[in-house]
């Protein structure tokens, strides 16, 4: 008889799991952050070289559309910012083409919250304090790493200066897969994966900041104070080699949004990845007026997963994707 009806989380631990969102919703309510439902479809997906959306073709009020299945919540979340909601935060279904393992699952939760008014640092210790509220001991300290000075440190390797084909020799070495038609920030993440990540966040909860302008996403970008160079005003929190959060100061300049957008997907065409609709509603409310602020991403399975002690994120939803 299968027994692939039967879920991937024990009972006991899908109890666990949702005191714990009880917890993050309380967390959030002491705070006076509003918790909003948007929806999982939209006009407009990911453009990111990186990601790959999923998309669906639906009968609308305007007839036979396509449609996309988010990948974060951001995008909705935003033009609710635009509508003046204050700062808000969301438990969001999510959805990406291809993330299968250990850590990663097609369809999974995203908590993400947004604040109006509040700079990159206070994110951080917010963000710091919310994974210390959910984990059941102490993780230790909080420490701040710079991206250019973890590559120094692991590969002796300059990512902002070093030639393109020096880093393709690398992450050939590294990662055992010709990089011969890699761009740069490919190669980058590849050796960020393998080499730096698996070390972040042992003993203590890492903050890595100052990431590579190129990396910048929806972030706004400013000149390094220590080194001049262009970087990306965005920071990704780490814990036991997991990568749990990424935060950013909000782009909120519709020209520059949508001159990104545009610049994905020429780098998709390029990779031979499809053209990926922009979400023209985004770029409507960043023209109507989007405070400035920050937000964070968190994955919450992966929190989950590390706040129960389990192996995989699949042992912490009901059906991860190969049974659902």
């Amino acid at each position: 008889m299968t027994t692939e009806w039967q879920p991937t989380a024990s009972i006991e631990t899908l109890r666990e799991r949702a005191r714990i969102l009880a917890r993050v919703r309380a967390f959030f309510a002491e705070r006076d952050v509003l918790e909003v439902e948007t929806p999982v479809l939209g006009h407009g997906g990911s453009t990111d070289a990186h990601l790959d959306s999923l998309a669906l073709t639906a009968t609308t009020p305007q007839g036979r559309e396509r449609l996309w299945l988010q990948t974060s919540p951001e995008f909705h979340m935003k033009r609710l910012l635009a509508a003046g909601s204050g700062p808000v935060f969301q438990l969001a279904r999510s959805f990406r083409d291809g993330e299968v393992g250990r850590r990663h699952n097609l369809e999974f939760t995203m908590l993400e919250w947004y604040r109006p008014g509040v700079t990159l640092d206070e994110l951080i210790a917010e963000g710091d304090a919310l994974i210390r509220h959910v984990l059941p001991g102490d993780p230790g300290p909080l420490r701040r790493r710079r991206y250019r000075e973890l590559f120094r440190e692991a590969l002796d390797l300059d990512p902002f200066t070093a030639p393109l084909e020096a880093l393709r020799a690398r992450a050939e070495t590294i990662g055992g897969l010709s990089m011969r038609d890699t761009d740069r920030d490919g190669c980058l993440d590849l050796l960020m994966s393998l080499a730096i990540e698996p070390q972040l966040g042992q003993g203590g909860i890492d903050v890595v900041v100052d990431y590579p302008a190129s990396q910048a996403a929806l972030a706004r970008k400013h000149r390094d104070p220590v080194d001049g160079v262009e970087v990306a005003a965005r920071f990704e929190i780490y814990l036991a080699g997991l990568e749990l959060a990424n935060g950013y100061d909000e782009l909120t300049d519709a020209a520059e949004q949508a001159a990104r957008f545009e610049a994905d997907n020429r780098q998709r065409q390029a990779l031979g990845k499809p053209h990926v609709d922009i979400d023209r509603h985004l770029l409507a409310a960043l023209t109507a007026g989007m405070p400035s602020g920050s937000g964070v991403a968190l994955g919450m399975d992966r929190l989950i997963q590390l706040a129960l002690g389990k192996e995989s994120v699949a042992e912490v939803m009901a059906f991860a994707t190969p049974r659902c």
